[in-house]
């Protein structure tokens, strides 16, 4: 690697994501630049695993999809081995991925079907069973070298800052969402029997109970209930 060329192009990539207006096109752009920065890679992507479901949330090159759709699949490759490890150990290289992998053969054989010669991958984040990681491939054995390792963690840094913001973005907008349903749901409750506001509050927390549904979608349902009127 020449680092100092890949620093200076690691700080225009860095100025170049701060311009992306979604997550989704800030991890294309991380996936994109894994090809065209790092030597040798041929296809990246950005695999997430949700409730045992394997999701590409971005990539480039052909094979990255079906890779990651047959890890999903039999629930077996590097980055479920990655994420399963109680060692901390955060990045795997697989150099030779034409020889015999006894660890998980179903997905190996597949992998050389695909035309992947080498591997290598960073653990992006793990919650509970759901986990998420930047894979790197190559056509060629041998190709992912430490130095080549090391460049990745450098994409990846990028990656799991805009999917740990993605997942606050998210949590903060459910939380607005929900706190706007229940206010409109108790208005509603109010203006209709002459409720006070705990009143009404405490007539959605009852059902809520009572259905065993979430409060927001009591909510929501009242909401969508006078909309109809």
């Amino acid at each position: 690697m020449q680092w100092q060329r890949f620093a200076e192009q690691m700080a225009v990539l860095a100025r170049d994501l701060l311009e992306k207006k979604t997550v989704q096109e800030t991890l294309g752009a991380i996936s994109a630049a894994a090809v065209d920065l790092i030597e040798g890679c041929d296809a990246a992507g950005i695999l997430a695993v949700r409730k045992g479901k394997a999701i590409t949330l971005a990539s480039c090159g052909d094979m990255v999809g079906a890779s990651d759709r047959i890890q999903g699949e039999l629930g077996e490759g590097p980055c479920y081995d990655l994420a399963r490890r109680k060692d901390g150990e955060r990045t795997y290289r697989i150099e030779d991925m034409t020889r015999p992998r006894p660890d998980w053969p179903a997905y190996a054989k597949a992998a050389r079907e695909l035309g992947i010669g080498s591997m290598t991958g960073i653990l992006l984040y793990t919650d509970n069973e759901d986990f998420g990681a930047l894979n790197l491939y190559a056509r060629r054995p041998g190709t992912f070298t430490e130095d080549i390792e090391t460049a990745a963690w450098m994409l990846a840094s990028h990656a799991a800052v805009a999917l740990a913001s993605a997942r606050t973005i998210d949590q903060l907008e459910h939380a607005m969402e929900t706190r706007h349903a229940i206010g409109e749901a108790m208005g509603i409750l109010m203006e209709r029997h002459r409720m006070s506001e705990d009143d009404a509050f405490n007539v959605l927390r009852r059902l809520s109970q009572h259905h065993n549904i979430k409060l927001r979608d009591v909510a929501q349902t009242f909401r969508a209930e006078h909309d109809r009127r």
